[in-house]
């Protein structure tokens, strides 16, 4: 079967409450076309409405997660392409996805790979793994948040390093930066988010959720604001059934059982 046929973005369903997206372009180190990024879309906007996923993994394979986008549509693409494909649509569908993602990394994350990596919420990686916004080296610039939310993760003077210079970086340095929550060997990268994944997927999934949609909202808000989502996402948990079977199973020594509710 040829690459063309396969499909691009592949969901599997490995145990009860977890999601893996995996992205399947092998023959071209997983490089990111419209296709793809439509796919993906699709599948995590079908994920974010599934009650029963609680956690989602966004992987490739072992030799790429993503090696950047795919040059093929940029080379005769005008700025009018570029406005109407609507690609921060398609991204935005990912990081507003409210269940918990992992990024799980071998290989190449470059580019617009890394950009992708970015919209999760926790990455992990392998020892193997190179990272980078090489972009630079072929006449342009980051386009899906490789200025902005690289300097969030890991601020200003990395993120110049990173985009200016185009020169990616290993995995070791990639989390001495702050830029990947967690540096396995490259044969425990699967199994590593998975059971981050498994972990994440056994507590209540409204206080996940919104310390998720907390974090993400008060990143860029004044101390103030921040503190005020934080105060009004708590309140509002304690209507949770989730939050009464937590705090009893506390006290009667068990493990809970959460519902969502």
């Amino acid at each position: 079967m040829s690459e063309t046929a396969q499909p691009e973005v592949i969901v599997e369903r490995p145990e009860a409450g977890i999601a893996v997206v995996r992205i399947n372009r092998p023959a071209v180190r997983n490089a990111l076309n419209i296709a793809t990024r439509k796919k993906l879309a699709e599948e995590f906007a079908k994920l974010s409405e599934d009650s029963s996923v609680r956690a989602i993994v966004l992987t490739g394979n072992e030799e790429a997660f993503a090696a950047g986008a795919d040059l093929r549509e940029f080379v005769e693409a005008t700025p009018i392409d570029l406005l109407t494909r609507h690609t921060e649509r398609l991204w935005r569908v990912i990081s507003s996805t409210p269940q918990p993602v992992i990024a799980a990394i071998n290989g190449f994350a470059l580019g617009g790979g890394l950009e992708l990596a970015m919209h999760a919420d926790i990455i992990v990686a392998g020892e193997g793994a190179k990272l980078g916004q090489p972009e630079v080296r072929v006449g342009i610039m980051p386009g899906a948040g490789g200025t902005q939310r690289l300097t969030r993760a890991v601020g200003k003077f990395h993120a110049m390093k990173l985009c200016l210079t185009g020169r990616p970086i290993d995995a070791a340095e990639a989390f001495q930066i702050g830029l990947i929550s967690a540096l396995v060997a490259d044969d425990q990268v699967m199994e590593t988010a998975l059971k981050m994944a498994r972990d994440l997927a056994s507590l209540p999934p409204l206080a996940v959720q919104q310390i998720k949609e907390v974090i993400v909202a008060g990143e860029d808000s004044s101390l103030e604001t921040g503190l005020m989502l934080e105060r009004k996402a708590m309140q509002m948990l304690f209507a949770s059934k989730d939050k009464n079977e937590g705090m009893q199973a506390f006290f009667e020594k068990r493990k809970p059982a959460y519902t969502g509710e």
